[in-house]
């Protein structure tokens, strides 16, 4: 055979080209073949699975990934068993991982949730609801505070509200009054040091009174008693101590 005679075209398979009539022997219609891989003009589908080590849209232009029902992404090991998956669906979107955490660009932690704890990085958390947050048990935090200006509440509808603390806690209301109110009874306890009520005036104005020393006296000066029990009482004042004298209302 001359070398200048051509072989058979069937003898190379493998290079043949796929051309269209519409088409340049570069690719088929919108897709075309390119020394970066293959790329796509206008949207596609594919009926079987695609393998791809990276997709990507065009530099400036949106990806987008639309389907009739549910966009799943899974990470598989090389067992092929996944490790995290990404559901987007009608109803939900579901992460499945082991842990679950949200950055800034520059790598700080907002938001991780585990099996063991789920944790708020940012610098305030703030719940917009007219409801406020609802803790079915308990919340362990340093400080809780309202907004500037804005009211504080924490409230219990059906059951107790208990607040500890190693250390000791600190309730401060720096612009306004500070309320507290119960149905039933409304316990302040220091086990090893004192309670201590530091104020301009202090008022008890629904105290339980005894019954008067003696009979026309019209004094409004009154001595605080203190039932074995501890609870107060006011006993109209005399010469000398008349809390003996009212001791039934201790009963």
């Amino acid at each position: 055979m001359r070398p200048d005679q051509e072989m058979p075209q069937e003898q190379y398979p493998h290079r043949s080209t796929m051309q269209t009539s519409e088409g340049p022997q570069d690719g088929m219609g919108n897709l075309r073949i390119t020394e970066k891989g293959l790329k796509l003009e206008g949207d596609s589908e594919f009926l079987k699975p695609l393998y791809a080590k990276e997709i990507r849209s065009r530099p400036g232009n949106p990806l987008y990934f639309q389907s009739a029902r549910n966009v799943t992404v899974n990470i598989l090991n090389e067992k092929t068993k996944v490790l995290t998956r990404l559901v987007t669906g009608p109803q939900a979107v579901e992460a499945h991982s082991q842990k679950f955490e949200v950055k800034t660009l520059s790598g700080k932690l907002l938001f991780s949730a585990d099996d063991n704890e789920v944790v708020v990085g940012a610098e305030r958390l703030r719940v917009l609801g007219a409801e406020g947050t609802v803790f079915p048990k308990s919340i362990e935090t340093p400080n809780v505070r309202a907004d500037p200006f804005k009211e504080l509440r924490l409230e219990s509808p059906t059951r107790a509200l208990v607040m500890e603390a190693p250390k000791g806690i600190e309730i401060n209301a720096e612009a306004g009054s500070l309320k507290a109110t119960c149905r039933t009874e409304l316990r302040l306890e220091s086990k090893d040091g004192e309670i201590t009520l530091n104020s301009a005036k202090i008022k008890l104005p629904n105290l339980p009174q005894g019954s008067s020393s003696s009979a026309g006296s019209r004094q409004k000066i009154y001595e605080l008693c203190v039932c074995p029990n501890g609870r107060l009482f006011l006993s109209q004042a005399g010469s000398s101590s008349t809390c003996q004298i009212n001791t039934s209302v201790c009963l």
